[in-house]
């Protein structure tokens, strides 16, 4: 067992047992143990705060990609700890030192995660989180929703706004391009946490959708001008709940529940835009009844938004440790990012995956009318691609939090994902349905798996950079890239064929195709241990901390109780 410890000038820790007793020697150890164990005990504790002072400011090795080593040296820490507060115990036959420290863990609200208390912090995680996940979740259904409210009847709405389909596409496409224009102030809302965030998008959306059927609500006619300001201001409000659940899973969640909630409430995204495509149709069969579905939208968006105000703000105790980690500064966290290859190997395919899947989505309408399908046909095949993918995310999301398999889950998803879009190249022409409803549920089913994977991922491999800076700049990208890829698309359509889009989902696959190997190269090169989860690997050393000081709760009972005996 290690004796003593020494913390240099340089950071680096020197356990040394002939050190330390003649250190311990030379202050006469023999002549007072009490008090050197107390100077063990500060010592050690001295370390142990240095190196967690590190990893909070990315300023030790953690944050260069060595932390087994920073890892290892806080156990070495841990150990002197544990074994000088053993030897402090036992002559003193004190309790107070035991009782300050940890219990054992409890059931605090039948989720499995207990609340622990360690160094006097409280870890708990409560129900009301499930408030604010729903919330979050009913957001970014609806702001979704907002999205394609004219896409699945672009034809209608041309002909009540007395413009053309492209004009009307224009919406979807400013929609998409207002997030990428406000990101730094998400990143900076988020920053000051998820509820200022969450209630800025719900005062948006409010305001939003009623000036949509403003412009919608006119007996000559809708104002398209009107209607796109509206439209706009929708499009600013998604970015702050679309980028928040990953902020607000690492406040309220613990590293066993993180992906999971993070799934809920991003692909409630896309599940809203399902129920767009599906619902909108069966409300809109001629161009005058886009001003009674622009209503009932706005009724919905309402009764969503309200309760946005009422939530938490955050939880009363942190939920793990890395929750409390004080994260770096966006400027910090901007250096970070843009010297770190993984990220950019994560960042890259995820933009341009949800700009393919937005762009896709906006535009199954127009793929499909052309080859003799119907509005509702289209609706479904679209309501397909997000219905089976949120199914088989309820699937994968609680594996991967258990078994922690990012990388593999990535592996799987990237090469399927590819291979969808170049198989629905083909699927319009056969003329049969079932090609489109197969290729467009097994998109949907990778599409989903992986949205929450690389979000919490880029969170892990980038800790401590605070989880809303790598969110909202993976999904700015895949939103602007999304409105980019609707444009090239329109002007690819062949109008002298009846407006046939082959030449767009040919462009579709090749992008999907190109960016392939980006993930898949992950960990090579020599660059494995970069793959380091930094959050689940600061939360386990931290409940090792806490599995160290419960055994010495129970020493210090055991000296008490004797002590007490003996008198």
């Amino acid at each position: 067992m290690t004796d003593g410890i020494r913390i240099g000038g340089d950071g680096k820790t020197d356990v040394s047992g002939n050190r330390a007793r003649d250190s311990l020697n030379s202050s006469g150890r023999g002549e007072d143990p009490a008090r050197d164990n107390r100077n063990a005990m500060s010592t050690s504790h001295h370390g142990w705060e240095k190196l967690k002072e590190e990893e909070r400011t990315g300023s030790g090795n953690i944050a260069l990609g060595t932390a087994g080593k920073r890892s290892d040296e806080i156990v070495q820490i841990e150990m002197c700890e544990r074994q000088s507060t053993s030897n402090a115990a036992a002559p003193h036959n004190s309790s107070a030192g035991a009782a300050a420290r940890t219990a054992p863990p409890e059931d605090a609200d039948g989720g499995g995660d207990g609340p622990m208390e360690t160094m006097g912090v409280k870890y708990k995680v409560y129900k009301r989180r499930w408030f604010g996940l729903v919330q979050l979740t009913l957001l970014n259904i609806i702001v979704s929703w907002d999205w394609l409210t004219f896409s699945p009847v672009a034809n209608h709405a041309a002909v009540y706004f007395n413009t053309t389909d492209t004009t009307v596409n224009w919406l979807s496409t400013a929609f998409l391009f207002a997030f990428s224009f406000i990101t730094p102030v998400v990143i900076y809302v988020l920053h000051l946490g998820p509820k200022h965030s969450i209630v800025t998008s719900a005062a948006l959306i409010l305001v939003g959708n009623w000036i949509r059927y403003a412009g919608c609500h006119s007996p000559s006619g809708g104002k398209f001008g009107v209607v796109m300001f509206g439209q706009i201001l929708n499009g600013l409000a998604q970015p702050f709940v679309l980028a928040a659940p990953s902020r607000y899973s690492d406040i309220w969640f613990t590293n066993r529940g993180r992906v999971a909630a993070t799934a809920l409430a991003s692909l409630a995204n896309p599940f809203g835009a399902a129920l767009g495509q599906l619902i909108i149709p069966f409300w809109v069969s001629k161009p005058s009844d886009t001003s009674r579905m622009v209503l009932y939208v706005s009724i919905i968006s309402t009764v969503c938004a309200i309760p946005a105000f009422f939530i938490p703000s955050r939880p009363p105790t942190p939920s793990s440790p890395s929750s409390e980690t004080t994260k770096l500064s966006l400027r910090h966290s901007a250096s970070i990012l843009l010297k770190h290859p993984e990220f950019y190997l994560l960042f890259i395919p995820f933009a341009i995956y949800v700009g393919l899947f937005n762009s896709i989505s906006s535009l199954l309408n127009q793929v499909l009318l052309p080859h003799g399908f119907s509005e509702e046909e289209a609706g479904i095949a679209g309501a397909l691609l997000i219905v089976v993918g949120l199914v088989t995310s309820a699937v994968t999301s609680p594996l991967i939090d258990k078994y922690k398999s990012y990388l593999l889950a990535i592996r799987i998803a990237v090469p399927i994902i590819a291979l969808s879009y170049l198989t629905f190249i083909w699927m319009p022409e056969t003329k049969s349905i079932a090609g489109p409803y197969a290729v467009m549920a097994i998109l949907g089913a990778a599409s989903f798996s992986l949205v929450p994977v690389v979000v919490e991922y880029l969170v892990e491999l980038t800790h401590p950079v605070s989880p809303e800076v790598t969110s909202t700049l993976a999904w700015s990208g895949g939103q602007v890239l999304g409105g980019i890829f609707i444009i090239v698309s329109g002007a690819l359509k062949d109008d002298a064929n009846n407006g046939d889009m082959k030449n767009a989902l040919v462009f579709c696959a090749v992008v999907g195709l190109v960016v392939v190997p980006l993930p898949l190269s992950l960990g090579l090169f020599g660059r494995k241990k970069n793959l380091e989860l930094r959050r689940v690997k600061s939360d386990e050393i931290e409940g090792m901390r806490v599995g160290n000081n419960s055994e010495d709760e129970e020493i210090g009972r055991r000296q008490t109780g004797k002590g007490e005996e003996g008198k």
